[in-house]
């Protein structure tokens, strides 16, 4: 199996709303893409995957060898490392941005709670809006003003992640929800980790759930006309994301007992929508 082929795998495996806007992009772009989903789904793996902390935090140093080698003149171990090697030159992907995903990581096996949304935005930046600057610059851009863009809609994806995965989260004894936010609603930590669906619970969902919809804003009011096009990938995972989002508050807000997911059919026809509309 080719490293090329090993990360195409990694992103069908993962059924993820992001690949479904990879088949618009050119092939280079799309292989470049996809490698770096696949990136980033092995080392979150690391840590969703590894019951013992010392052993993902082991693994995590040994990815950071990975991407020091995908810089260097040694060649790396990982399909997916070797994949990015090319990858790198040719879309002039920062090795610090790379790194700070696996700090991003790192950070799920030292704290399992956040106190406010300033030190959750650190979080949400390493796992996210890093991610969007690396599409940024896979995609292409000519205006830096597009890169506050892909940070803002990385924040976006991230918050829209956290508030579908409450309850997943929760049985993994993590919750992502800012505390002091939890005590203003009047929510505890086990009302979220007992699956306790509150009215105080609905109402700060609908908090967090209006933050995101802010962050898609911004962003979007970040996109210079003269970049709208080449970020029109981006332009569809947001499309797919805020569906997500609206089916979450749809749904009444039950993510702390299901999780709430779109068909590939649907997520296709938003892709296609979002296509055609930018």
């Amino acid at each position: 199996m080719t490293p090329d082929q090993y990360c195409q795998d990694k992103a069908a495996a993962s059924g993820s709303s992001f690949t479904s806007s990879f088949r618009f992009l050119p092939a280079d772009k799309r292989r470049a893409m996809t490698a770096l989903y696949a990136y980033c789904r092995e080392v979150d793996d690391v840590v969703d995957e590894c019951s013992d902390a010392d052993v993902a935090r082991t693994t995590l140093n040994w990815w950071r060898d990975e991407v020091i080698a995908i810089y260097s003149s040694d060649r790396p171990q990982h399909p997916v490392a070797q994949a990015l090697v090319p990858i790198v030159k040719q879309f002039n992907l920062p090795q610090e941005h790379l790194l700070e995903i696996i700090d991003g990581m790192e950070m799920d096996l030292e704290q399992a709670r956040y106190p406010d949304f300033k030190s959750l935005q650190l979080y949400c930046y390493r796992v996210a809006s890093v991610v969007g600057l690396l599409s940024a610059e896979i995609f292409g851009y000519t205006d830096r003003q597009t890169l506050k863009y892909a940070h803002d809609l990385g924040i976006a994806f991230q918050l829209t992640n956290i508030i579908r995965d409450v309850g997943e989260d929760a049985r993994r004894n993590r919750i992502y929800l800012p505390m002091d936010e939890m005590q203003q609603f009047g929510v505890t930590a086990a009302d979220i980790l007992n699956a306790n669906e509150t009215e105080a619970f609905r109402k700060l969902m609908a908090f967090q759930i209006e933050r995101a919809r802010r962050y898609y804003k911004q962003a979007f009011d970040h996109l210079p006309a003269s970049d709208r096009k080449t970020q029109r990938t981006g332009l569809i995972m947001a499309e797919i994301y805020q569906a997500v989002l609206d089916e979450v508050e749809r749904s009444g807000c039950h993510v702390l007992k299901e999780r709430v997911s779109l068909t590939p059919t649907y997520k296709l026809w938003l892709a296609l929508k979002a296509w055609f509309k930018n």
